[in-house]
């Protein structure tokens, strides 16, 4: 049978690939971005109680009433913004549906859609399902005087014309580790003054900021959030990121938009999960703790590696850390991450994995990325072979 596939460059991701190398070669896997760890066992207990008590068949399509009950309260609570839990809070089968429903929802065939480079690999393939053209702003990298990646806004602004559709951003940012600033959002909102573009912000590691920062959610500024698809991830905030169940908040007529594609694409998600959730977040200490929770982490690693010959990247939030291994090698990045992996045992993530062409000579850095969600003693077992490289 001949068929021309719409997804031509796409194949197995490099997660998959290097867990499954990681797996192959016995090495610590700090690749691939999940703990290795369970969720709260108050968390599992609701959850085996919500399915005992008979919540074991199709809930409403937009989510269980409770579930985004919960959701509205916890956005009003940290970000002061109100968001109906009827109309304006959609679950969906983790962040990745939520992601892929919104840009189905709003970008049509030759729709361009500016987004952040490097960015997580789900954003392209989605793009070109809808139709769209991905048009990448890169990030600037990290110099000896400044060693985190910045945002040129005034770059973005020139991307966007009357093509442009959508602007694609996440922060606590995947695989940087950088966050937004108050001005950013005063860049952001000047853009959308100028533009009126949608904006889909991705916002999965929402509680995991460190050095006692805020989040700073496009939920915090009104003109930002009547623009704006705001996703998050259950997974990410409650160690559970097999469950797959995320949320995207937007305004009633967005919401109306995305829930006409959730509801074709998966209808809606598992039932006792959702009662399980809207149960433990009536404590909000598990997520509040968050961040104090992973800056622990974050620490350890960062202060292994400078014992290496490695050089850690400071990390502002999310799970992962970057590190510069040109003291080591000059292989590309994909080859330092199989090398790493396969000869000295520790799985890592080449950073030109997130960009359009990781080949290309200006998506290699010479970074690749750590995940410590980890256990402390899978993290000092990867340290200690670390430092023999």
């Amino acid at each position: 049978m001949n068929f021309q596939s719409k997804l031509p460059d796409v194949g197995t991701t490099i997660f998959t690939i290097m867990s499954q190398l990681a797996t192959d070669h016995k090495a610590i896997n700090l690749g691939q971005g999940f703990p290795d760890f369970n969720p709260d066992t108050e968390l599992l207990d609701h959850v085996a109680n919500a399915m005992h008590q008979g919540h074991n068949q199709y809930p409403p399509m937009a989510g269980v009433v409770a579930l985004r009950e919960a959701i509205s309260s916890k956005v009003q609570a940290l970000y002061g913004h109100h968001y109906d839990s009827g109309t304006e809070i959609t679950v969906t089968s983790g962040a990745t549906e939520g992601l892929m429903a919104s840009i189905l929802a709003f970008v049509r065939s030759g729709d361009e859609v500016v987004l952040l480079e490097p960015f997580f690999d789900s954003y392209i393939p989605a793009i070109h399902l809808a139709g769209g053209v991905p048009v990448p702003v890169p990030l600037t990298p990290p110099t000896d005087q400044y060693p985190l990646y910045r945002i040129d806004w005034q770059r973005v602004r020139d991307a966007i014309n009357s093509k442009t559709r959508m602007l694609i951003i996440n922060f606590p940012h995947n695989p940087t580790g950088i966050n937004l600033q108050e001005s950013d959002l005063d860049a952001l909102e000047k853009i959308v003054d100028e533009t009126g573009i949608l904006i889909l912000s991705d916002e999965v590691y929402e509680h995991i900021v460190f050095d006692d920062k805020q989040h700073q959610s496009l939920a915090r500024r009104p003109k930002l959030a009547a623009h704006a698809v705001v996703i998050s991830s259950f997974g990410k905030t409650y160690n559970a990121t097999g469950w797959k169940i995320g949320y995207c908040c937007a305004p009633a007529a967005l919401s109306a938009e995305i829930r006409k594609v959730h509801q074709f694409v998966v209808f809606t998600v598992p039932s006792p999960m959702q009662v399980g959730l809207a149960a433990y977040m009536q404590n909000p200490k598990p997520y509040l703790g968050l961040s104090a929770f992973y800056q622990q982490k974050r620490d350890k690693l960062f202060k292994g590696l400078k014992k290496t010959r490695l050089v850690p990247m400071p990390s502002q939030g999310t799970f992962f850390l970057l590190a510069d291994y040109r003291a080591i090698s000059d292989l590309p990045e994909s080859e330092f991450a199989r090398w790493l992996t396969t000869e000295h045992g520790v799985g890592v993530i080449p950073v030109s994995a997130f960009y359009q062409n990781p080949a290309a000579p200006q998506s290699n850095h010479g970074f690749v990325r750590f995940c410590f969600a980890k256990r402390d003693e899978t993290l000092d077992a990867a340290i200690e072979r670390l430092a023999r490289v």
